[in-house]
């Protein structure tokens, strides 16, 4: 048998009744969105990000669908302080989600294995980046062996001191008096005594401290990806429901909340759906007559849809109408009459459509066939006829 946390702390009897006690008594607080821990609630982040330099105006269902997404963020705000903080209020609340929802998931082992491996790819992929320098400190400091003045210094011209203060690493801001005494203490003291003030701020420091915190928020949501995934499809439908189901949605979630406290097997009685089976509106799967009563069970392909797979019989004979069959009917030139219902072919389609084009070709008014002409003799000839005749001067008009 598979333990669930096999790094959970083993504890003997008094202790873990003990334990139990403490968790029953325990008052767990949870937002109403996050429904005792069935859902997520990030409608706070999702305010920081609408409202930051770096994020856009978007729905909250697409932020959970893009979440955590950080590829689609212009590399140039990765090193803000406003999005190290975005970054910072995700992580805290995943961990604080996960700590009310999981308490016996160790987080901190969790993230010594995400900081491991985020060090051995730092290393590779700042290794490849970094430039490579033939200058020494030793070669710097022979440069300037006989300046033992900053007067001395500063007659070498400013722009030999900024070479020389970044080959160090030093700070070659200020004034040329002052990157001059900067410069002066490499020769008095060793590199390795200096104070932090005197060297640059890396700006790679704090691009890691950011790379690091998305390295960990990944690594939570892939230990909620189930509760992502069951938060995304919740939000969907809340979306087209009325207030009162609405309502009655919120009701219906206490109840069984209320019905599932001290059930050891709440969580397998929740996500037990074998067969399968489309949710309904209270998130439940619906009953197997009536996914055999609608036809779900068939399957039918339309091929101007793109091969696109729509289950039971209503759902089928509805796209027709749906602009998802309009737009593939368009990209054939043929108009989505109810003569083409329910055709799903491509070839069907063209060989109907061609079919319609002759039959309304051979019903259209012919005036050179049809129209009529009587002469003065009271014969009647077509209008081609008739027309070829008074050219011919064979009858008068």
């Amino acid at each position: 048998m598979i333990r669930e946390n096999p790094k959970a702390v083993v504890r003997d009897g008094e202790q873990y009744e003990q334990m139990l006690a403490n968790l029953q008594n325990m008052k767990i607080p949870f937002s109403g969105e996050e429904c005792f821990g069935q859902y997520v609630d990030l409608h706070e982040c999702y305010n920081r990000y609408i409202n930051s330099k770096f994020g856009h105006p978007i729905n909250y269902v697409v932020y959970l669908d893009n979440f955590p997404a950080i590829d689609t963020i212009p590399s140039k705000y990765k090193a803000t302080a406003q999005y190290k903080e975005y970054r910072e209020g995700v992580l805290a609340y995943l961990m604080s989600f996960l700590d009310r929802t999981k308490p016996l998931m160790f987080l901190d082992r969790v993230f010594k294995s995400v900081e491991s491996e985020f060090e051995e790819r730092w290393t590779v992929e700042r290794g490849k980046k970094r430039p490579r320098t033939t200058t020494t400190v030793d070669d710097v400091i022979e440069q300037f062996d006989g300046c033992s003045t900053v007067e001395s210094l500063i007659e070498l011209g400013p722009m030999k001191l900024n070479e020389a203060l970044n080959t160090l690493g030093l700070k070659s801001g200020g004034t040329v008096y002052q990157r001059a005494e900067r410069l002066l203490l490499v020769k008095n003291t060793p590199l390795e005594k200096l104070g932090r003030k005197h060297f640059k701020k890396e700006k790679d420091y704090c691009c890691k401290e950011t790379a690091l915190i998305e390295a960990k928020v990944n690594k939570l949501c892939e230990l909620l990806k189930d509760v992502l995934e069951r938060t995304r499809e919740r939000v969907r439908n809340r979306q087209g429901m009325t207030f009162d189901e609405l309502v009655r949605d919120r009701d219906a979630d206490h109840e069984i909340l209320v019905h599932d406290i001290g059930s050891d097997n709440a969580d397998e009685k929740r996500d037990c759906n074998p067969l399968k089976l489309p949710l309904g509106w209270d998130g439940k799967p619906i009953p197997y007559w009536l996914y055999k009563l609608y036809g779900l069970n068939q399957e039918f392909k339309c091929e101007i849809c793109g091969n696109f797979t729509y289950k039971g019989r209503r759902d089928y004979e509805k796209h027709f109408h749906g602009a998802r069959h309009q737009h593939g009917m368009s990209c054939l030139g043929i108009p989505n009459t109810k003569s083409f219902h329910d055709i799903a072919r491509i070839d069907d389609a063209k060989e109907l459509w061609q079919q319609i084009q002759l039959r309304k070709g051979l019903s259209l008014w012919q005036p050179d066939v049809l129209e009529e002409y009587e002469d003065a003799e009271g014969n009647v000839y077509n209008k081609k006829t008739y027309n070829d005749l008074v050219r011919q001067g064979i009858i008068q008009v």
